[in-house]
């Protein structure tokens, strides 16, 4: 049933118990002896960068992350410029460089190329290649052979972070070859296992509110922005004050259901929700939101899976509660009679839920990589970098529903080993501890980047 546990009385509840799971090679590419401080290259302040670069950040993350990365490359010796587009991203850059963007979007394309040539720009920074803003100024840099480096949530979870050159996602060039990435990682020197870091929710949901309250608060001085979100920043900032009000309730709700879930005799599909402002939902494949992906799969699952299989639908941990999700799910849920074989799951640990499932349905959610390092079969229904074959199944849902196969635990191993190499930094965005971790890592990366056709050969 719906929410299975309601009230839920705790004779109800089984006592937890971790069932004994077969380990995959996922770290087959990696060496227990490493570790990840010492395979970074080190950066420290006394000794120079090999050439001092003039980075242009453009929009980052709703929270600090661009001002430490700024500051840091400024500590280098480099020199930092910042476009801000709105209040909040002014609240969140006090550093000197900072350039506030205040016509319409017409414009955009003049100014950004007079930024560009007037501070000889090498380097442009930005968090999401698919907002519009975004996309112009990617297309721009191209033209005039400037480098673009995209941050994007880690395509690995968890306490990975994206940044890859050109474009991450459907726009990146790492290629679908599952024997591409076997050569490349065997040619790689081993990795050091992963160290995770912690994260508040707490933390990101005050920074989303601050964000917000500023944008508003400071409207008058930037008349033409429109967010990309397809919300309001009030109507956005009091869905987080709503979810911080119910998150109690809503965390013992979770827990007792997800153990019910992995003890039960019953076995379940997972579907993860992504977030419906997600650029990499509406734009890397056929649904224009997160409803729509509800409804389809919810439909195809009770037309077409077994009887004695579960549909788990987990929300998103940073979904900002402006739509009620579990109350479409209910209702589709009734209308379709399978109201007794759906689960909503508010809060808790995804990664629980990954590994006693039999399978995870995803459009491209980093979740995927999460089911796939752990032997868990996997369909996507957008484009995603890790969709093909050997890892994901290339089948209908229909048929997933009765035959979900597992991926290549091996072909995983070699694509995560790669992707280290390429595109995935250490750290994350919501503490103290992975806020400096990801700093570190960003700049090392940054000044030591492997030579890339998106770099002027002058700057190589």
């Amino acid at each position: 049933m719906l929410n299975h546990i309601q009230t839920t009385p705790s004779s109800r509840v089984r006592p937890p118990k971790e069932k004994k799971l077969t380990e995959y090679p996922s770290n087959f590419f990696e060496d227990p002896r490493l570790t990840e401080a010492n395979t970074l290259v080190p950066v420290s302040l006394q000794i120079p960068p090999k050439r001092k670069r003039n980075f242009l950040l453009l929009q980052g993350l709703m929270g600090p992350f661009f001002q430490s990365i700024g500051r840091a490359l400024k500590k280098r010796g480099h020199n930092v410029w910042k476009i801000n587009f709105n209040g909040g991203d002014e609240l969140f850059w006090r550093l000197t460089g900072g350039i506030a963007f205040r016509s319409n979007y017409g414009t955009w394309p003049a100014f950004l190329g007079h930024v560009l040539q007037k501070h000889h720009i090498t380097d442009v920074l930005l968090f999401g290649d698919c907002r519009e803003l975004h996309r112009q100024a990617i297309l721009i840099c191209r033209e005039m052979n400037i480098a673009v480096h995209v941050f994007e949530e880690g395509y690995i979870r968890p306490d990975w972070v994206t940044l890859e050159l050109g474009g991450v996602n459907g726009n990146s060039t790492l290629p679908k070859d599952p024997n591409w990435y076997y050569q490349r990682a065997s040619q790689l020197p081993p990795a050091a296992p992963h160290e995770p870091v912690p994260s508040s929710f707490r933390r990101r949901a005050l920074e989303g509110i601050a964000y917000n309250a500023a944008t508003i608060l400071l409207k008058w001085r930037f008349p033409h922005w429109t967010d990309y979100r397809p919300w309001p920043p009030l109507v956005e900032g009091i869905g987080w004050l709503r979810r911080l009000c119910r998150r109690k309730k809503a965390q013992k709700r979770s827990l007792e259901l997800i153990e019910w879930l992995v003890e039960g005799p019953k076995p379940y599909m997972l579907l993860p929700l992504q977030l419906d402002a997600d650029a990499q939902l509406r734009l890397h494949s056929s649904y224009s939101g997160v409803a729509e992906v509800i409804t389809e799969v919810l439909v195809s699952f009770a037309k077409h899976a077994p009887l004695e299989m579960r549909l788990v639908i987990k929300e998103h941990p940073l979904d900002n509660g402006v739509q009620d999700w579990k109350k479409l799910v209910h209702r589709l849920a009734a209308a379709h009679g399978v109201s007794n074989r759906i689960d909503y799951v508010e809060l808790g640990d995804i990664a629980k839920l990954v590994r006693h499932a039999q399978g995870v349905v995803t459009v491209n959610s980093t979740t995927g990589t999460l089911a796939l390092a752990h032997n868990v079969p996997v369909i996507t229904l957008g484009h995603a970098i890790y969709d093909m074959l050997g890892l994901t199944a290339q089948s209908s849902l229909k048929t997933f529903w009765h035959a979900p196969q597992p991926p290549d635990p091996i072909i995983f191993a070699a694509f995560r080993r790669v992707l280290i190499d390429q595109c995935l930094i250490p750290g994350g965005f919501f503490s103290e501890e992975g806020l400096e971790k990801l700093t570190i890592s960003t700049i090392s990366r940054l000044e030591n980047y492997p030579n890339s056709a998106n770099f002027p050969s002058d700057q190589l």
